[in-house]
This record gives C-alpha cells, sequence and structure tokens, in this order.
C-alpha cells in the first residue's frame, strides 16, 4: 500500500459544452486555470459518442491490461479519475473510468478506462486540485509496464 495525506487546493465546478472532446475540453480547463494535478470524484455527461478500453475477443492472458477498444453511441456516462502533470512533455495526463448505459439498447452498461468522448448536451464535473504532494505515473516493468499512480513524498 502507497498512502500519503493530501493537501487539497482549489475546488472547480466544470461544465463542458454539447459537441466537444472530452478530453480537449478537460485540458482547456486545466490550462486556464494552471492546474497541474487533480483528483476528480465524480462527472455526469451525454456523450455523442465514447471509445474506451474492452474486448470481445477471448483474451490470452486474462490478468494483462487490454488495449483493445470499444465503440458505443448515444450514451449516458457517470466517472471519476485522477490528473497528473506529464513536465517532459507539458500536457496533462488524465486517468478517466466510467460506467456508460447506453440508451437505445434499455441502458445496457459497460465499464471501463475512458479513451475518447464526444459531449452530448453536457458534461457536469468536480474537481479537486492536489497542492501536495506531487502525484506521478511511474512505469512498474513487473506489472506489464503500466503506469501507476504514485505520491513523490518528497516534492
Amino acid at each position: 500500500m502507497n498512502s500519503v495525506e493530501i493537501k487539497l487546493g482549489r475546488s472547480f465546478g466544470v461544465t463542458f459544452e454539447h459537441g466537444k472532446n472530452f478530453f480537449d475540453e478537460l485540458s482547456e480547463f486545466f490550462k486556464m486555470n494552471n492546474l497541474k494535478q487533480a483528483f476528480i470524484p465524480m462527472f455526469i455527461a451525454g456523450f455523442q459518442s465514447v471509445e474506451m478500453v474492452g474486448a470481445c475477443e477471448k483474451l490470452e492472458d486474462p490478468n494483462a491490461p487490454v488495449w483493445s477498444k470499444v465503440y458505443l453511441e448515444n450514451v449516458e456516462v457517470i466517472g471519476s479519475g485522477t490528473v497528473t502533470y506529464d513536465e517532459k512533455n507539458d500536457k496533462i495526463v488524465p486517468h478517466i473510468h466510467i460506467s456508460v448505459g447506453i440508451k437505445p439498447q434499455s441502458g445496457s452498461a459497460h465499464t471501463s478506462h475512458l479513451l475518447d468522448a464526444k459531449v452530448q448536451f453536457l458534461t457536469e464535473m468536480l474537481v479537486l486540485e492536489v497542492i501536495s504532494p506531487k502525484m506521478e505515473r511511474v512505469v512498474n516493468p513487473n506489472l506489464y509496464n503500466i503506469a501507476l499512480l504514485n505520491f513523490r513524498h518528497d516534492a
């Protein structure tokens, strides 16, 4: 286990515009507010289209990460995540998970990691700025080279 006391900064309520790309809007919000890292405890959204991690084929290694994606349209979404900052590339690194209900299919649901989305009508989000410690994604070579959230205690 890795735990640390978090010092929170500003809290934001954010809405995204209809027809916009979710990650472009998120990035623009972070730039406008000079945010580098945060928790997104929740958001609700309608997405015209969404790409999320998923597979239809049998997985060779069920424990390994899945890199294929599922494309869905006309969905209702609830999600949350974390956002870290990549200093080298001067950009945020969102890690967002969602559950989506497909409206035309009786709200049948999928849950996974968000890859891309186009806003339909709304995205309503809470963003909590993290002042310290520094949050970063560190690649773990023992776990399929997944970049895991780490708290840098010296920052």
